[in-house]
């Protein structure tokens, strides 16, 4: 008989489907897996989405991962357009968090792949002081200019379990799923800014915001000029992708 934890829940948004779980039910699964094989998550928010339906490789490393969690309000408003809805907000930056103490419960190593020279350095430090039995086993910036081989080959001399990459999406999911079996790592997941909030260089919108999943307010506020055509122009553009697609799939009155 298939547990609760194992059954499926997912949503399809825009060609990609993403899981219905809670916060819980997400590290029972991660705690069920045998780890055979490597395992991937990756976090998918409107932005993300709107690439994914204009790349097709992105589309295909989102759907060949383990796990997709939903990140953001515009996700829920998007399910709710189909009649769904998601149990949680699974912010990446906080679900991280809960990702590197799953790591530390399990003497699970991590390397923290990417950011601008000196991002990963002081996340790690920061990390290890916020996650008690935290261990780093690597860190490496991502403006090396290095080939995915050495990349890869640093993550596997490391011997760390949960690979960390913050390239920004899509690059960071395509890196992924190009490198992460190679890796020798258990679990690859693609985090975007978390390396630059852990770092302190950029800061975290207030916990309210984070719960209403409206945390791209805030850094609209702060980096207006990098951000204004991802989040002013996105997410109406994806809420009207949303919204046709909703529309195309839906059965017709009198149809067969």
């Amino acid at each position: 008989m298939t547990s609760t934890t194992d059954a499926p829940r997912r949503i399809a948004l825009l060609g990609v489907s993403v899981d219905k779980l809670t916060c819980e039910q997400v590290l029972a699964r991660l705690s069920g897996w045998d780890y055979e094989r490597p395992r991937m998550l990756a976090y998918v928010n409107a932005h993300t989405l709107n690439l994914a339906a204009r790349d097709e490789a992105l589309r295909a490393a989102l759907n060949g991962s383990d796990l997709v969690l939903n990140d953001g309000i515009g996700l829920s408003i998007a399910a709710r357009m189909g009649g769904e809805r998601f149990p949680e907000n699974l912010n990446g930056s906080d679900f991280t968090m809960r990702l590197l103490q799953f790591a530390a419960a399990r003497e699970w190593s991590v390397f923290l792949l990417g950011g601008e020279p000196g991002i990963a350095d002081a996340a790690a430090r920061r990390l290890r002081e916020g996650v008690p039995g935290l261990a780093v086993a690597g860190v490496c910036h991502g403006f090396t200019g290095e080939s995915d081989e050495l990349l890869v080959q640093r993550v596997k001399d490391s011997g760390a379990a949960l690979l960390i990459v913050a390239f920004g999406s899509p690059l960071q999911e395509l890196w992924l799923a190009r490198n992460l079996a190679a890796s020798g790592a258990r679990l690859g997941v693609g985090v975007g800014a978390f390396l630059d909030f852990s770092a302190g260089k950029v800061r975290r919108a207030p916990r309210w915001m984070n719960l209403l999943g409206i945390e791209w307010c805030f850094r609209l506020v702060q980096e207006p000029g990098r951000l204004w055509r991802r989040y002013v122009i996105g997410n109406p553009a994806f809420l009207l992708r949303a919204w046709r697609d909703r529309r195309a799939r839906a059965p017709r009155a009198g149809g067969r």
